[in-house]
Parts: C-alpha cells; sequence; structure tokens
C-alpha cells in the first residue's frame, strides 16, 4: 500500500510539473503591452495574409492568402496571392492566381529573381495532400509552372528557394493525427525537420526540432534559419558545400517565432505569437483575438546576436501575426486568420 501510495505521489507531482513546464514554455504567463514606436498605415482587407515577401529592388511585395477553414481539411479552399505595388501609396492588391483553377490553400512562400522574371514558391494544403507549387510572375503576370510532391512533405510550412530547381522546406510536424500530434504540440517533443530538394532527390537535413515553422537563408555568410516557435528559438545553421547543414546555435527569442524575412542590412524580422495557448483558442475560435509581436534579430556571429521587440500589441489592431516583411520604413505584418493585414509606419534612428 506504501509502495501505491508513493507511486501515485510521484506521478501527480510529475503530472503537476508536466503541466506547470507548458504553461510557462507557451508563454502563458507574458505580459502583453500594447508597443510601437510608429504608426499605422493601412490596413488591407486580404484574410488570412500568412505569409508575406518583398522585392527591394523592384518594390513591390507578394502576399499569401487564405482563409484556412479548417484543420486537418474537411473542405478545399480556394486562397491566392497577391500583387501589391509599394510605390503607389494607394495598396491595393492585385490577384494573381484567378486563372489557377485547382484547390489552393497557399501557407509559405519564397520568392527569387532570375534574370527578368521571378520565381515564386507555395506551400499548398489540400484534402489530397500537401504540394509546393512553382510559378513565374513577369511585371504583375503569373504563370504556373509546375507541381512539386513527395513522401517527405509530410507536413510542409514553409520554403526557402535557392534557385529555379532547389529549395528547402519545413515540415512542422512528424505525427499529423494522435498521440504523437497531441505532445508534438503541447509537450514541446522535438521531432519535425527541414528538407532539402536538389531537383531531383529529398534530403532530410536537420531534425530534432520542436515545430519547424519559418525558413530563410542568408546567401552572402551561407546561413540559414529555421523558427521553432514551440521552443521560442531561431535555430541556426552553416549551409555546407552541398547543402547540408551544420547546427551553430538557437537564438533564444522569448516569444513563438514564425516567419523570417530580411531587411536591407541583414537583420532579421520575424512576426511572432508572445503567448501560444491564447493563439492556440483563437486558432480554434474559442478566442476572438490573439496577441501580435515583432522581433527584430541583429546576428553577427555565434553568441554574438541582439534581439529587440519593435511591436506588440494584444490582437486589437490584427490578431496571430506571423510575418513582418520591411521596405523602407514600412513594415508589412501578415497573421494567421485575421481579415486584414496591416502597414505599419516606423521611426527611423
Amino acid at each position: 500500500m506504501k509502495f501505491l501510495k508513493k507511486s501515485v505521489l510521484v506521478l501527480f507531482i510529475s503530472f503537476v510539473i508536466f503541466v506547470l513546464y507548458t504553461i510557462t514554455s507557451i508563454g502563458f504567463f507574458r505580459t502583453i503591452e500594447n508597443t510601437f514606436d510608429g504608426n499605422i498605415v493601412t490596413k488591407i482587407n486580404i484574410p488570412g495574409a500568412e505569409d508575406i515577401v518583398v522585392s527591394q529592388q523592384d518594390s513591390f511585395a507578394i502576399i499569401s492568402s487564405t482563409k484556412r477553414l479548417s484543420l486537418p481539411k474537411t473542405k478545399e479552399e480556394f486562397g491566392g496571392l497577391y500583387f501589391l505595388d509599394l510605390k503607389n501609396k494607394d495598396y491595393k492588391p492585385i490577384p494573381l492566381t484567378k486563372d489557377f483553377k485547382k484547390p489552393f490553400a497557399p501557407h509559405g512562400i519564397s520568392m527569387l529573381k532570375t534574370d527578368s522574371t521571378y520565381t515564386i514558391l507555395a506551400v499548398n494544403h489540400t484534402k489530397n495532400g500537401h504540394t509546393i507549387e512553382v510559378f513565374e510572375l513577369n511585371e504583375k503576370r503569373l504563370s504556373h509552372i509546375k507541381t512539386v510532391h513527395h513522401p517527405s512533405m509530410v507536413s510542409p510550412n514553409d520554403v526557402v528557394i535557392l534557385d529555379k530547381n532547389r529549395f528547402y522546406f519545413t515540415n512542422d510536424h512528424k505525427y499529423t493525427t494522435g498521440i504523437g500530434r497531441l505532445l508534438e504540440d503541447y509537450g514541446g517533443l522535438s521531432v519535425s525537420d527541414v528538407m532539402y530538394f536538389d531537383g531531383k532527390n529529398y534530403t532530410k537535413v536537420a531534425k530534432g526540432i520542436a515545430y519547424a515553422n519559418g525558413i530563410n537563408i542568408d546567401k552572402k555568410r551561407h546561413l540559414l534559419f529555421v523558427a521553432s516557435p514551440r521552443k521560442f528559438l531561431i535555430k541556426v545553421f552553416k549551409m555546407n558545400d552541398d547543402n547540408s547543414l551544420e547546427f551553430i546555435e538557437d537564438i533564444d527569442c522569448k516569444t513563438g517565432v514564425d516567419n523570417i524575412e530580411f531587411d536591407v542590412d541583414g537583420n532579421l524580422w520575424v512576426g511572432a505569437h508572445p503567448d501560444l495557448l491564447h493563439f492556440d483558442a483563437y486558432a480554434n475560435g474559442k478566442k476572438s483575438t490573439s496577441p501580435s509581436e515583432i522581433i527584430k534579430i541583429n546576428y553577427t556571429s555565434k553568441g554574438n546576436y541582439t534581439v529587440k521587440q519593435i511591436y506588440m500589441e494584444d490582437g486589437s489592431k490584427m490578431s496571430a501575426s506571423t510575418v513582418a516583411a520591411t521596405f523602407g520604413d514600412l513594415i508589412l505584418v501578415g497573421n494567421v486568420m485575421d481579415t486584414h493585414f496591416l502597414i505599419l509606419k516606423r521611426k527611423l534612428k
């Protein structure tokens, strides 16, 4: 009987420790304060603008939009990609994928200029599985080139392009259902990965990540950055000559980091979720808003970096920020499933 009581007590204490760890590690106790040294320029009515990429050279943005009706999917969604001219202060988005008739729920996107055109990759989720759609942008005309799919696309979240044939992508889960999925979401089980496609073969180049999310590369320094929102980390890797990855270090961001973009000076700009429990309730329709946060990371070398909060709000202006893409003094801030996204103007110092 004493052994049974001790066993029950140990189990109870272990459970309490697990619960305390979980709610602490997902930002439950964070104080949310409305903070921003700047102002809102405009709200643009595009639903679920989850990812945004900017061409600094040609002064435009591409926005990935999906209403995200349900997860897992019970019906097909028809989202789209939009073009936004950043030189025109009217900020009127132009739909690019009206002629793309297949089910299209774009998630993470990536863009690369090749000659006079741009190649755009978009992660796509359908009832029948996941793909990466390849497009070519010529001025304001978008053409679908091909669909790429593979069994390694278990739960793709974001993608980053190297050239017309090669790219990396993240799988944010290893398990899509059951106890495994539950442990990944709430227990912080670190089993998701990064895949590399060389034009012919798929190779797992990083693993053991808790919810691998946003991904981007610094080509000049041969660095690759991966967001792990469940652990509040940006993981830093060296890109080897064969495009395998060598882990360097984790950047402790203290918030649920999502997509990663760069400014013209090479700083990382990250949309984030400061309270993941609140975000989960929002995503499941149990709360009407969710806090938003933007951080800026100046990464110099291993152990030499700064993390600065740029923006935080309680979700009343825009909920669940996922991306912060800069253009001069503007910040384009996307989100998971709000009906609009924001363009902010910051004070340059």
